[in-house]
């Protein structure tokens, strides 16, 4: 499971009094552990399991039964990136996160807005904040912010601006049948500068990869920030191509030991925000 429960007793967190498990069959169920529900109730999800959604729906229909409010934290939304054509695969994992019933959803940092539009109760928490911590704030060794493509130019300028620093826009050829990627170009660097590439998901890396060849840099001057590290595939490359990978913990693919990446907790953020 991919999913945890916990609540808050007096201002501190504890433990959910409902306590998972999964029958012999492969289902999920709850039971009472008998020390009393609190008030406010929130379960992780992190990851796509289907399951854990499951779980979710069952833990927020005890936590209503008992007169609580129950806050579901879903950092990585699965299928965001299926918003478009059939099947469409953001409805499909939006229903799934509709049908838990809670009172409020926390997201961070989703890949467009089609799925947060799907989704009831839903508030966005953005990684702009966290970009910033995360590379040392106005102090930072950083000269600039490479946007990938245009796609994630919003995301990566609201990092630039955060940090006082100048943005680059790059681009790159997609064909949408197979997914292949050409052409990347990046505008022209300062040679003795030092980027960080900001971005929503890194998934088996090929953008950044490209994205890296055609600034022509070495790994020494380049860094990558990803909210959501999937980091499948070929990832492992990018430790050529950076040398500073950043992301949370909002996917389980964020500790794949064969990527170099330095991986900060979530939700303390999350919490902390919204």
């Amino acid at each position: 499971m991919s999913i945890t429960f916990r609540a808050q007793a007096n201002g501190f967190p504890v433990d959910s009094c409902f306590v998972p498990f999964t029958f012999p069959g492969g289902e999920r169920h709850f039971k009472d552990s008998g020390t009393g529900a609190e008030q406010n109730e929130h379960c992780i999800i992190r990851g796509a399991d289907a399951n854990d959604y499951v779980a979710a729906k069952m833990w927020a229909e005890m936590v209503h039964a008992a007169g609580g409010v129950a806050t579901a934290y879903i950092p990585y939304l699965p299928g965001a990136r299926a918003d478009r054509g059939l099947p469409f695969g953001a409805k499909a994992y939006a229903g799934l996160i509709n049908d838990i019933g809670a009172d409020h959803v926390i997201c961070f940092d989703p890949h467009s807005p089609v799925m947060p539009a799907l989704i009831n109760n839903l508030q966005i928490i953005d990684s702009t904040r966290l970009v910033r911590r995360a590379v040392g704030g106005y102090d930072t060794t950083y000269t600039g912010i490479i946007a990938p493509d245009k796609g994630a130019a919003v995301r990566a300028g609201h990092a630039a601006h955060a940090l006082h620093l100048p943005l680059y826009t790059a681009t790159k050829d997609r064909v949408e049948a197979t997914g292949s990627l050409s052409n990347f170009q990046c505008p022209d660097l300062p040679a003795d500068g030092k980027y960080l590439v900001v971005d929503d998901i890194a998934d088996g890396g090929g953008t950044f990869r490209g994205l890296a060849a055609a600034t022509g840099l070495p790994r020494e001057q380049l860094g990558l920030f990803v909210s959501h590290g999937i980091f499948s595939g070929a990832a492992a490359d990018l430790n050529d191509s950076y040398g500073e990978i950043i992301t949370t913990d909002s996917h389980p693919g964020a500790y794949n030991p064969d990527v170099a990446a330095r991986v900060i907790p979530v939700i303390p953020y999350m919490i902390g925000t919204h």
